[in-house]
């Protein structure tokens, strides 16, 4: 593992302290590509217009169309957050902009599958619907879609995923990834999407002459669920991304969100008057989740869609306690996989340039999870599979797959299937995250083709891990104040929170909760504690930090904390991860 200071163009830099951007604040934006404080700027009307989705005119004319006909809609939602934020914002939107039958229906992870499947459309079909309405998903639903169509359905897909060789033959497709669509945030979430589709209503049902300017719902009451599925997506933060998050996280701190949202605050045990991404990703994101692993989805969306604060804190505790239960299968799965990833590393064996594992037990909900454990440990693009509980897919497996930077994975599983026909058997994702579904019997086959497909497109430099940071320190910023400041911007995919790193002299170092190394260290003169979590080696006298600074308070009192990320020592040998 390396660890390489970030470059700071100083002409950025220049322009953001002129714009009175805090000195620091501006070198951290200008190293991450702020070029001007207006990229910082979260006003609504910053956002890219709606009018570059391609598709999106025909499918707001159908839209409006149906609610002036009082149609009856059904949604097909993902059975992850981006999915479950997607469906209520849809929900929710539709309600607003006057739909009357408004439902929705979402995939069993384990029975259904993903997407827009042909017993999905019969089921849709089923409840009376005459309009379906993807989210987060049908951009490769090609059989379902032309199954949807034939029952007499509409169908308007709304997607973010990388198209296949051929687009379903729905109504109307509105996708930013879809060939021809020349909207510049190729990275807007599921959720994103669906936002964007009914702000391009509005403006359709406006034009009707069905409300004015001063008389129209007000959409951005949807903004904290479009925050929560954007960062829980871990879709990259560009430009319009982040203002779509900050706008959603300037409601939220000043108490305006759904009570599905508040309640999941709550249950959290996070304060949402200092809401930030990290309470989005590592709190809120997946409890939700763990509804579509480990449950089933309906109760996320559900906590999402009430406006029964009572309903919404029971559903929320029901959510905690599906993610405790996740938690612990994770544990277990995450040991029994890096054992069997890291048997692939031994002494005189040629390092795999990617990694596959399966286990009859492990359980199909985690698998993306712990794939994500293992390429973080061992900088490898890694796939964890495991049987399929679907009636009559016992002979089946599904993976779930996380990359790492220069290796994209829905294209490498793209290239597996064109190679070795009839071995993938469904495929589908993102660059960073993809999923597959293979026979048990071509594990193998499997396991040596993704590798080989790695092997060609990787070299030494790309498998070896490297920690971005923001070089040295200024002892003047060690401020608890400007670190709240910082903590309450919108960090993440592509915008990385701030990690700096530089020699630092340990004073002290001892074990905490048997697993956590507690440190003081010595900063330009000044003491300061450091945490490194779930490391137990100790480090040398003397060595290169990587650190985030957090605000750790202890009885009333609040003191500056490093969270060690990294250790190097000072000849440039590298220390572990924390992991």
């Amino acid at each position: 593992m390396k660890i390489t200071p970030r470059i700071i163009p100083s002409d950025s830099v220049s322009t953001l302290l002129q714009a009175q951007i805090h000195p620091l604040l501006a070198q951290l934006y200008a190293a991450r590509g702020v070029c001007s404080a207006d990229e910082l700027d979260d006003a609504p009307a910053l956002l890219l217009a709606p009018s570059g989705l391609r598709g999106i005119d025909h499918a707001v004319q159908l839209l409006a169309d149906a609610i002036a006909q009082q149609k009856r809609l059904c949604i097909v939602a993902d059975y992850d957050c981006d999915g479950a934020t997607a469906c209520a914002v849809g929900m929710r939107g539709l309600r607003l902009l006057g739909a009357q039958h408004v439902d929705y229906l979402v995939p069993d992870r384990v029975v259904d599958g993903y997407g827009l499947t042909t017993p999905i459309s019969r089921r849709v079909k089923e409840t009376g619907a005459d309009m379906l309405i993807t989210v987060d998903n049908g951009i490769a639903s090609v059989e379902g879609v032309a199954v949807a169509k034939e029952l007499g359905l509409s169908v308007v897909v709304t997607d973010h995923h990388l198209p296949g060789d051929s687009l379903p033959q729905a109504d109307a497709i509105v996708n930013p990834n879809q060939p021809g669509c020349t909207f510049e945030s190729k990275s807007m979430a599921g959720v994103g999407v669906m936002f964007y589709v009914l702000l391009a209503l509005r403006t359709e049902l406006r034009s009707r002459g069905r409300f004015d300017r001063h008389n129209q719902p007000r959409l951005e009451q949807l903004l904290p669920l479009v925050a929560l599925g954007t960062v829980a997506d871990v879709v990259k933060l560009d430009a319009n991304n982040r203002r779509l998050v900050a706008l959603g996280l300037k409601q939220i701190r000043r108490g305006i969100m759904q009570p599905g949202i508040r309640a999941l605050f709550e249950a959290s045990g996070r304060r949402f008057d200092m809401a930030s991404t990290i309470d989005f990703g590592f709190a809120l994101g997946p409890r939700i989740n763990a509804a579509g692993r480990l449950a089933d989805m309906t109760i996320g969306i559900e906590c999402l869609t009430t406006e029964d604060a009572s309903r919404a804190d029971n559903l929320a505790r029901i959510l905690d306690s599906i993610n405790r239960e996740r938690r612990e299968i994770e544990v277990g799965m995450r040991e029994q996989a890096l054992l069997m990833a890291e048997g692939l590393f031994k002494d005189g064996m040629t390092p795999p340039p990617a990694i596959s594992v399966f286990d009859p037990d492990f359980h199909e909900g985690v698998v993306g999870v712990v794939a994500s454990r293992i390429k973080d440990k061992l900088h490898r693009p890694s796939f964890v599979f495991a049987a399929s509980g679907a009636p009559g897919k016992e002979h089946e497996i599904k993976g779930s797959g996380r990359s790492i930077p220069g290796f994209h994975l829905r294209d490498a599983l793209d290239l597996v299937s064109k190679r070795h026909p009839g071995m993938v058997l469904r495929f589908g994702g993102h660059a960073m995250a993809a999923g597959c579904t293979i026979d048990r019997t071509r594990f193998k086959d499997f396991e040596q083709a993704l590798a080989q497909v790695a092997q060609e497109w990787l070299d030494a430099a790309t498998l070896m891990r490297r920690l971005e940071t923001d070089g040295p320190l200024s002892p003047q910023w060690l401020d608890t104040a400007l670190i709240e400041q910082m903590q309450l911007a919108v960090w993440g995919q592509g915008f990385a929170a701030p990690t700096f790193s530089e020699e630092l002299e340990i004073t002290s170092q001892r074990l905490v909760g048997e697993k956590h190394l507690k440190l003081e260290l010595l900063h330009h003169g000044s003491k300061v504690d450091a945490i490194w979590f779930n490391h137990t080696d100790p480090l040398p006298a003397r060595t290169t930090l990587a650190y985030r600074l957090d605000i750790n308070e202890w009885r009333g009192e609040r003191k500056v904390q490093f969270l060690v990320e990294a250790a190097q020592d000072f000849e440039g040998g590298a220390g572990n991860m924390g992991f």
